[in-house]
């Protein structure tokens, strides 16, 4: 299978400045691809094909008017064509929302480097139109690194490249866990693990809390130096406003870390197989007091590490459907119970049962792999 391997660059203070260029120059590319897009559905024709962006493009380059975009590698502005025009298809395909315009405020800078051209030698890499810039660790040796990417995550770049590696030989114990997700506790399993909300913890919400003080103080700042209706940005807002993105980073980093450790952690007990609970995310949104608190617990994020951990391992990953009644049925007797509220944390049954629901949506889940 093909693992990612992330590391760290430590640019010089030129390298970095060409690091942005490109990535500068792949979200203009990519917003091109979409604006012709855009202008072909309006004339009535039909979806343009990569290769035809790309050779427009390259004539385009050719005149006085763009001649900036030879300042960078012609790969960064092919794969980010090919990357708009995927992101069309999933969404032709009913499988993704659809594309959307990149701002240069919100988006992440990101571009892609020839896998080709990326040379690695000890702590250094090569990255077109950069030259060898330094890591912070060593990158695995491979004879082909698969879509290596150059990312800026608010105070660091990285390099991320996909290596193929082969499956490890796993000794499965045959247990079958089944693992309750939800916005009380992050993840509850069959087997008795429980991996709180780190939301709730007293870190995330000391950051929060800072966070929030900031944002009103940026939100002063602008409202003073205000000019008619135009809002002027001064030295010293741009220093808060730095702080709150490294606050951003930092509590970004905190809940995917936990999602890392909680995901590691069932994968690592080896059972055949991990039946995981699908939630309506798109319906829980909608619900104004329920949002925040959902969209925080990064669900999606937790699915996709437990199935690419799964699968590395050799477990099998299910999903139970999305309204099978895990929380309404008795794990004993099997018993609906129709009037079971969101607010009634224990489960009773006639048969006698009781026992917490996250743990009994666990338990019904578990059975689903039988």
């Amino acid at each position: 299978m093909i693992l990612a391997n992330k590391v760290r660059l430590k640019p010089t203070p030129e390298q970095e400045s060409q690091l942005w260029k490109s990535a500068d120059t792949a979200r203009w590319a990519y917003n091109w691809t979409l604006a012709r897009q855009e202008e072909s559905y309006r004339n009535g024709k039909k979806f343009i094909p990569d290769r035809s962006l790309r050779k427009e493009l390259t004539q385009l380059k050719q005149t006085a008017e763009y001649s900036w975009l030879y300042d960078v590698s012609n790969n960064v502005t092919k794969q980010a064509v090919k990357d708009a025009c995927d992101a069309y298809k999933q969404y032709f395909k009913k499988l993704s929302d659809k594309p959307r315009f990149k701002s240069r405020k919100r988006s992440k800078p990101t571009f892609y480097n020839d896998n080709v051209k990326l040379k690695v030698k000890g702590d250094s890499v090569l990255i077109e139109k950069v030259g060898w810039v330094k890591t912070a660790e060593y990158l695995p040796d491979a004879a082909k690194h698969i879509n290596p990417r150059v990312s800026f995550d608010g105070k660091y770049w990285y390099l991320s490249v996909g290596v193929e590696r082969e499956d490890e030989k796993t000794n499965w114990t045959g247990e079958v866990i089944g693992v309750d997700v939800g916005v009380k506790e992050l993840a509850v399993c069959s087997n008795g693990m429980v991996f709180h909300n780190v939301n709730k913890t007293k870190v995330v919400k000391k950051t929060e809390k800072r966070l929030r003080r900031l944002q009103r103080k940026v939100s002063r700042q602008y409202e003073m130096n205000k000019e008619g209706s135009r809002f002027v940005k001064t030295c010293n807002i741009v220093k808060v406003e730095n702080r709150i993105r490294l606050l951003h980073r930092r509590l970004t980093n905190i809940r995917k870390n936990h999602i890392h450790q909680a995901t590691a952690a069932i994968a690592k007990t080896k059972p055949s197989a991990v039946v995981m609970e699908t939630l309506n995310i798109k319906g829980m949104m909608k619900n104004r007091h329920l949002s925040k608190a959902v969209a925080q617990q990064k669900l999606y994020e937790f699915k996709r590490q437990l199935q690419y951990k799964c699968e590395k391992y050799g477990i099998r990953f299910t999903e139970a459907d999305k309204w099978f009644p895990s929380s309404k049925t008795c794990s004993d007797c099997g018993q609906f119970k129709k009037d079971l509220k969101l607010s009634d944390r224990i489960f009773k049954c006639d048969c006698g049962l009781k026992m917490d629901r996250d743990v009994n949506a666990a338990l019904n889940l578990a059975k689903l792999a039988n």
